[in-house]
């Protein structure tokens, strides 16, 4: 398998291109639209085709590169089901998507958002917001909630082998990945926790309103094409 893991500096995303070696078939995980022609110039670099690309959750940071890739490269776009209706394939808990020999299994996360989910691939795991180095994705928006997300870390990700890599969608302080053994003992949110303490330390963050809020998240929801302005605007 290719494996590579990208960095968009304004928002702190990562994005995962992983290709099938036999097939040359490849998927994006989280394209941030700023880094399309990076992107796309590696994939060719590697010699691979994309063929689908995969959105985790309706982004509220960053405005998805997915629409843009399907019209430059008729990639299948693969969301939740909760998620962007615009998606090619709306995908749930324990669904497979197979990109060359490649199975990726769905486990639905939520909490972070209502759409929230994981892509399982063999020893590694691509948990977008829901599970972060050392921490957890807010639950102030969207449908966040902290209750649901304990339960998503608990009961489905914590319950993956504690030697399964985690590759977040974001990163604020320089760590590129972690497992969930690590988490599951380190995780300041979560480790050792009870349903209580978890949701209390949820409701005390007090961060800052995400800049691009109110353009990421309409515009994602149309796999990331904003809505042209009103005549007269």
């Amino acid at each position: 398998m290719i494996f590579r893991q990208l960095f968009d500096a304004e928002s702190s995303t990562y994005t995962y291109l992983l290709g099938d070696e036999t097939t040359r078939q490849a998927v994006l995980i989280d394209p941030v639209i700023e880094q399309v022609d990076r992107d796309l110039k590696l994939v060719g670099e590697l010699g691979l085709t994309l063929t689908h690309v995969f959105d985790t959750h309706v982004h509220a940071d960053h405005v998805t590169a997915s629409g843009v890739l399907r019209e430059r490269t008729q990639a299948t776009v693969v969301g939740s089901k909760g998620g962007a209706a615009c998606a090619n394939v709306q995908v749930g808990h324990g669904d497979e998507v197979r990109v060359g020999q490649c199975v990726f299994q769905v486990l639905a996360t939520p909490g972070h958002t209502d759409d929230s989910v994981s892509y399982l691939l063999g020893d590694r795991v691509f948990t977008g917001d829901a599970l972060l180095v050392r921490g957890n994705g807010r639950t102030d928006f969207q449908n966040g909630n902290a209750s649901q997300l304990y339960d998503s870390l608990t009961r489905v990700l914590f319950r993956l082998p504690d030697e399964t890599l985690v590759y977040p969608a974001h990163d604020y302080h320089g760590h590129m990945v972690t497992s969930i053994g690590e988490e599951k003992r380190h995780n300041p949110r979560v480790a050792g926790r009870s349903r209580e303490e978890f949701i209390a330390i949820m409701e005390n963050l007090h961060l800052p309103r995400p800049r691009k809020i109110d353009l990421a998240v309409p515009a994602n929801r149309a796999c990331g094409h904003t809505a042209p302005s009103p005549q007269g605007a």
